[in-house]
């Protein structure tokens, strides 16, 4: 058993994070097609919480490189419990710009609390490491269902439609802020110290297992965030499935994305972390295929389950394989280029998704995203062949 003081507080703030995150991404697209002057423009909010994500990394990293795990990931809930608040007055405003400026400043938080999972392997032995991250992702479970429920449910707890959703995680949010300053920063051991030479960022790279991690990051992070970005819109205002029928959906893309996460490490200790990867590869193909078959919620349904265990596997992997590619005291700089090309990435897909949604249709969505699983799908299966070599 490898849990600890670091990885407890980590669950519970992963928890959170996730819900107030899904609740997002459930409403994003519906407040946006109603607060937007332009139906295209309906997901800008979603987008502009991966938007504000990619933006923020580096200088998250950077930050938390000098101030240490606990006060960088106590600022990032400080910033998602300000997000929250805007974007409870702009329920009350009907304001599309204040809730732009709200999502926006959640994804600036999210910079931060997407690395809670570097943190956890940081508070294990490199072996346990993908174990850690399973254990922190697991947390996001419970997030999976308090998010869907408090989006759906949380419209009539204000006078405004909505803004009850958006205070209830912004009040969690400062109490998460508080908790994680009571994390505990690990110490370098004498081996892991180094001689304090920053390692170019080429240098990195050029350990094959950089690259492949970096990749596995952006394809997998990069088509969920596409695709499910695309999917309330689709479900709710181009299907006209009921709000309670597109967040059952949400809720299980976010159940299917974490609850894997039970036994993705050990899946990796078993099997190698490259098969497992490549098993993602097969769901993310899965999901383009279910959402050909058909547009009804089961459908959808199928679609959105398969992405998010796809994901899992990618996303587990990709951090298991980033953190066996550089030296302990690169691991901000490594990071850094890791996140920022993830969310970089994931942003212009998030963007895209409304555009190519409204403009040209479920169809080209699906399209558009089997192309980079296809790539890292062949990359992951070379490198899992040659592993077993």
């Amino acid at each position: 058993m490898i849990l600890n003081r670091n990885l407890t507080i980590l669950i519970v703030a992963q928890l959170f994070s996730v819900a107030g995150t899904v609740a997002v991404v459930t409403l994003g697209g519906i407040v946006g097609q109603q607060f937007a002057p332009t139906p295209t423009l309906a997901t800008l909010p979603a987008s502009l919480m991966i938007v504000g994500t990619a933006f923020a990394t580096i200088p998250a990293a950077q930050l938390m490189s000098r101030v240490g795990r606990a006060r960088g990931f106590a600022l990032g809930a400080t910033l998602a419990a300000f997000g929250q608040a805007v974007s409870v007055l702009a329920m009350i405003e009907t304001s599309f710009v204040l809730f732009c400026t709200g999502t926006g400043l959640i994804g600036l938080s999210l910079a931060f609390s997407q690395q809670y999972r570097f943190a956890a392997a940081e508070s294990v032995s490199v072996e346990d490491g993908a174990k850690a991250v399973s254990i922190v992702l697991a947390g996001s479970i419970g997030g999976a269902l308090l998010g869907p429920w408090v989006a759906a449910n949380g419209q009539d707890w204000l006078s405004a439609p909505f803004a009850g959703t958006f205070a209830v995680f912004s009040v969690a949010a400062i109490v998460m802020a508080g908790l994680l300053l009571a994390l505990r920063d690990r110490v370098p051991t004498l081996d892991e110290a180094g001689d304090g030479r920053a390692t170019p960022i080429r240098e990195l790279f050029a350990n094959p297992l950089f690259p492949i991690a970096v990749g596995a990051g952006v394809v997998g992070h990069g088509v969920m965030t596409f695709v499910m970005t695309a999917t309330p819109l689709a479900m709710h205002v181009v299907d006209q499935h009921s709000l309670d029928a597109t967040a059952q959906v949400i809720q299980a893309h976010v159940l299917a994305m974490y609850v894997p996460s039970l036994f993705t490490g050990l899946l990796m200790t078993r099997f190698g972390v490259h098969r497992v990867m490549v098993g993602g590869a097969i769901l993310l193909i899965a999901t383009i295929v279910a959402g050909f078959w058909g547009r009804e919620v089961l459908h959808y349904g199928i679609a959105m389950t398969a992405l998010g265990v796809g994901w899992n596997f990618l996303y587990i992997g990709g951090t298991t394989l980033l953190g066996r590619s550089h030296r302990f005291e690169d691991r901000f700089r490594a990071q850094a280029v890791n996140e920022f090309s993830v969310f970089g990435c994931s942003a212009v897909g998030s963007l895209g998704a409304g555009t190519v949604m409204v403009v040209f249709g479920w169809n080209w969505v699906l399209t558009l995203a089997l192309v980079p699983i296809l790539v890292i799908g062949f990359a992951l299966s070379s490198r899992a062949a040659r592993a077993a070599a």
